[in-house]
C-alpha cells in the first residue's frame, strides 16, 4: 500500500542514455585495413617532410580514417577525396577553432545515423 514519495512525471529516461562503448575495435574490410597502411604511412613519411598544410581540423588525413571507419570504405573515401577538394586558406562556411595561436576550419566526420 506504500508509493514512493517522488515520481518523476515524465518517467525514467534510462532507455535513452546511449550505450557504453566497446573496447574492442570492430573488424575492419581488407580495403580499410589498406587505406589504414597507405594513410599511415602518408601522416609518418611523406608529412613531416612536406610539413603540414592543412587549414581544417582534423586532418584531411585522419578526417578520412574516421570516415571509413564511421561509414564504410567506399563512402568514407568518397568523403575524405571531397575534402581534398575543398582544401585551401579560402574563409567558408566551416566553424573555426584556434589552436596555439593559429585559427583552422573545424569540419568533423559526423556520424548522422
Amino acid at each position: 500500500m506504500a508509493r514512493p514519495i517522488y515520481q518523476e512525471p515524465w518517467g525514467n529516461d534510462c532507455h535513452l542514455l546511449r550505450p557504453p562503448p566497446s573496447k574492442e575495435q570492430p573488424k575492419r574490410s581488407v580495403a580499410i585495413r589498406i587505406a589504414e597502411l597507405i594513410i599511415d604511412f602518408h601522416q609518418k613519411v611523406i608529412s613531416p617532410v612536406d610539413g603540414p598544410r592543412s587549414h581544417f581540423r582534423p586532418t584531411s588525413s585522419q578526417y578520412m580514417r574516421l570516415a571509413m571507419y564511421n561509414y564504410g570504405f567506399l563512402k568514407g573515401f568518397l568523403m575524405g577525396c571531397d575534402r581534398l577538394l575543398r582544401e585551401n586558406s579560402d574563409d567558408w562556411v566551416y566553424r573555426k577553432i584556434e589552436i596555439d595561436g593559429k585559427v583552422y576550419k573545424y569540419d568533423p566526420a559526423r556520424i548522422d545515423k
